[in-house]
């Protein structure tokens, strides 16, 4: 039985590929709007770095026409940010509508010239996740600052300047802005910022370091003439500069001095530097090139110029024994996990004055986190001793053997056994926060809140069960050592040791940890989902999300199903603010059949699910998603079946709609059913558009509950050297890998992420010759035209980079045996 529906037309796929491509905030899958027939009409529109291009359009073609011709030609993604702007007859600025025909909307096309800008900015930089995207906001935040149509505070403003002495096209937008006051107004305030003592003003272009005084030559290519915005390569969202490790001359480390005496006027272009006055061409090479702006030397937090090639030293100076990259991979996944409870913290701060939040609930989240995280304090403190006395950064080695770590383990699983029963709590503060949530609308909305601030930047559930997962991390990293160590070795007996007391503990809480880990997939789940009253319910376990293709009277419509083990519900993405998926219908797993049909319909990888009233053709991506679905399926109908069927409370309360499941999955699904305004609490609320139910639809794949379980067990984190396909430098980063992504700090001391990578759908391999990456402990991550590089410290930490980040990108085709687990009672 098929369903007819019309198929939605958005702004897709853009770059002409067959699927679907990067995480976008558009429906992937789909073709640009066909050109009506009819003549043509050239229509001109200005890019953001004010080039203009000529597209050729049918005058009866629509607004949405000429915008997906924009967006192809940028090569652009994540274009609902995005719109086309003219000035009417009126000389007003008005939004070109993308519904109504082009030719209605603007009169004279040949006399007008359309802009393609920036229409919505959102509220998280961490949102736009193209490299393009940022790339385009930061032209557009450039014009405007040029245009004197975006002002700031005197200290943002000083940040913003020193940013555009870092970046390669300065010396254009230079020229440009300094004609308009407000540019001014930032150097003089540069100048007042600086000692009393400096009395003579500096001219455009200088800057006084230790002494020197030089010129700067910024932004000029090896003709003299600046390179167009476009090809240039971006500066990080953080304002980083990348490291040059290919520099033939070394510069040299030097701090930035502030000192009262230096007074002296410095013309244009000129740098103190070492009290000496000289001439620096920053725009150029020492041979003579102009280098990337990725390529100048990076400024550390302490005011020092540090390149690639004296972090090569410095790494040269460290152990290189097995062991220490173990140990420094406790110190740094501890960093991480310290950070995590953190969030708890402020969780707690954020809601403790509220009247919503109940005083057994607040007094029950205390106790169960305070004294855990006040230990894996001390603990990191430990760690973090250890490590610089194995380094030699002390002169505690003259007084023992420091070179081990099973020691401190030891010390610290046996005072974390102490704590077994205040963890056994974390469960219980989550089922309790859960029930508190549901029955009051105000506690729901604090947590909702809190959840988009950048500091919680996972689901805030995931951080209740943190301390039940770092068991296993432990317990993972013991393993590793008593397998690197002889028995015979100082270190060995402590290790077993820790590794039996460790073991012991994720044994007996092991049983929590699997019940609590659906339990909290179930809640992430609920909160992409609409139409469906309480997806938690009592015995109800997730098995697998992921996209398939419904056959209707259309063709093929891409839905996003979701596995359980009690039924099958499928749903399409809703055009709503909250970016969630509509359930469209649920189809019990008892006494359903499956079949492949292939040949019956002639869709690759396409099979039909036979329900007591209603069956279903869908078909999946490729034939391992559809050997995936099929298993998973067909372990999950026999599961059902030896239920004996749902049970009622799963068929009378689950759908919101008065209809049943069957009847309302074999409704029409309309462009209505996407576009409708809904009353709930969901549709009102913003919604993270990077969840893994988003990245899955997006990238056409699917996850297992199997698969959650891996990323949550491995998780990993430290410093990563970054480089971009088009880039010449490195950009040192504190990268985070869990819940399938990778997160990008400055440095592990920052609260939130500059960014994040979903990784479902990437592939991970070795640089080929022919890619020129020259460097050792080198991996490469790809999907489609996207490509980043990174390089890690040792072969033992590129090796570990290696494993966790291929159980995010290669997922399982097993599922867990769910017959032999407990049902969940909640």
């Amino acid at each position: 039985m098929v369903e007819p529906e019309e198929r939605p037309s958005v702004a897709g796929q853009r770059l002409g590929a067959p699927e679907s491509m990067g995480i976008s905030t558009l429906e992937p899958g789909q073709q640009p709007p066909t050109m009506p027939p009819g003549r043509q009409v050239s229509i001109r529109v200005q890019m953001l770095d004010d080039t203009q291009e000529v597209f050729e359009v049918s005058q009866r073609a629509s607004g949405k026409v000429l915008f997906d011709l924009v967006c192809a030609h940028l090569n652009l993604i994540e274009g609902d940010y995005f719109s086309l702007e003219y000035q009417d007859q009126r000389k007003m600025t008005v939004w070109l509508d993308l519904l109504k025909p082009i030719l209605k909307q603007i009169r004279r096309p040949k006399n007008t010239i359309l802009r393609f800008v920036v229409k919505f900015f959102p509220p998280d930089h961490t949102q736009l996740l193209e490299e393009l995207t940022r790339y385009l906001f930061a032209l557009q935040i450039k014009h405007d600052l040029a245009c004197g149509r975006l002002t700031c505070n005197e200290s943002s403003a000083a940040l913003l300047v020193s940013h555009i002495v870092q970046c390669k096209t300065f010396k254009i937008f230079y020229q440009v802005v300094l004609q308009n006051a407000h540019v001014e107004t930032w150097i003089a305030f540069t100048i007042c910022s600086r000692s009393p003592q400096h009395s003579e003003s500096l001219s455009a272009g200088q800057v006084m370091v230790n002494g020197q005084k030089q010129s700067l030559n910024l932004g000029q290519s090896p003709d003299g003439r600046h390179p167009s915005p476009l090809t240039s390569p971006l500066l990080t969202d953080a304002g980083f500069i990348r490291t040059d490790d290919e520099d033939e001359v070394r510069r040299k480390v030097c701090p930035v001095s502030r000192s009262p005496q230096h007074s002296e006027s410095l013309s244009a272009g000129q740098v103190m530097v070492n009290g000496q006055k000289q001439s620096l061409n920053l725009g150029q090479s020492p041979d003579g090139r102009h280098p990337s702006p990725l390529t100048s030397p990076l400024l550390t937090d302490a005011g020092f110029i540090r390149t690639d090639d004296e972090d090569e030293v410095r790494r040269k100076r460290f152990p290189t024994d097995k062991a220490y990259f173990i140990a420094k991979e406790l110190l740094t996944t501890e960093r991480t996990y310290l950070k995590d409870l953190e969030v708890i913290t402020s969780f707690q701060k954020s809601v403790e004055k509220d009247e919503a939040m109940p005083d057994s609930l607040r007094n029950l989240i205390f106790a169960s986190f305070e004294p855990v995280y006040k230990f894996h304090e001390t603990f990191l403190k430990d760690v973090e001793q250890r490590l610089a006395q194995w380094e030699g950064r002390s002169n505690a080695h003259i007084k023992g053997d420091y070179q081990r770590i099973g020691d401190v383990m030891l010390k610290n699983i046996q005072g974390l056994k102490l704590l077994t029963a205040h963890l056994q709590k974390h469960s219980e503060a989550l089922l309790e926060l859960e029930r508190m949530c549901r029955s009051s609308r105000k506690l729901e909305g604090l947590c909702r809140d809190f959840e988009l601030q950048k500091v919680c930047y996972l689901p805030l559930n995931i951080f209740f069960l943190r301390p039940l997962h770092r068991l296993m991390h432990y317990k993972q990293i013991l393993e590793r050592l008593c397998k690197h160590y002889p028995p015979t070795h100082d270190d060995f007996r402590d290790s077993r040791a820790a590794l039996a007391d460790v073991s012991e503990m994720v044994v007996q809480l092991h049983g929590t940890l699997i019940k609590m880990e659906n339990f909290q997939k179930l809640l992430e789940l609920k909160k992409d989902l609409i139409g469906i009253d309480n997806l938690a319910l009592p015995g109800r376990e997730f098995i697998r999300l992921g996209c398939l293709s419904k056959l209707s009277g259309k063709g093929l419509q891409q839905r996003m199903f979701f596995l359980f083990n009690d039924v099958l519900m499928y749903t399409s993405r809703g055009m709503t603010a909250s970016n969630q998926f509509k359930v469209h219908g649920q189809l019990p797993l008892y006494g359903m059949t499956i079949r492949e049909s292939e040949d019956e319909w002639g869709v690759p990888h396409s099979f039909t699910l036979f329900g007591q009233r209603q069956s279903v053709v869908v078909a999946a991506s490729s034939a391992s998603e559809m050997e995936k679905w099929v298993e998973d399926i067909k372990m999950a109908i026999e599961l059902a079946d030896k239920c004996n069927g749902p049970s009622a409370e799963i068929l009378s309360s689950s759908f919101t709609d008065s209809k049943s499941p069957e009847e309302s999955s074999a409704d029409q699904e309309s462009d209505d059913d996407l576009s409708t305004s809904q009353t709930s609490l969901e549709r009102q609320t913003p919604h993270r558009g990077n969840t893994t139910v988003h990245v899955c639809w997006h990238r056409n794949t699917s996850v297992s509950m199997v698969d959650f379980s891996v990323a949550l067990e491995n998780q990993l984190s430290g410093n990563l050297l970054r480089k971009f396909k088009n880039s010449n430098g490195w950009q040192k980063l504190w990268v985070v890998f869990t819940n399938f992504s990778l997160f990008f700090y400055k440095t592990h001391q920052d609260e939130y992420p500059l960014a994040s990578l979903p990784l479902l759908g990437y592939s991970i391999t070795i640089p080929s010759e022919s890619e020129n990456i020259h460097k050792d402990y080198v991996f490469k991550l790809h999907f489609k035209s996207h490509v980043y590089y990174f390089r890690s410290e040792s072969e033992y930490t590129f090796e570990r980079w290696m494993e966790v980040i291929r159980s995010a990108t290669c997922s399982s085709s097993h599922i867990r045996s769910l017959s032999r687990k407990e049902p969940h009672v909640y």
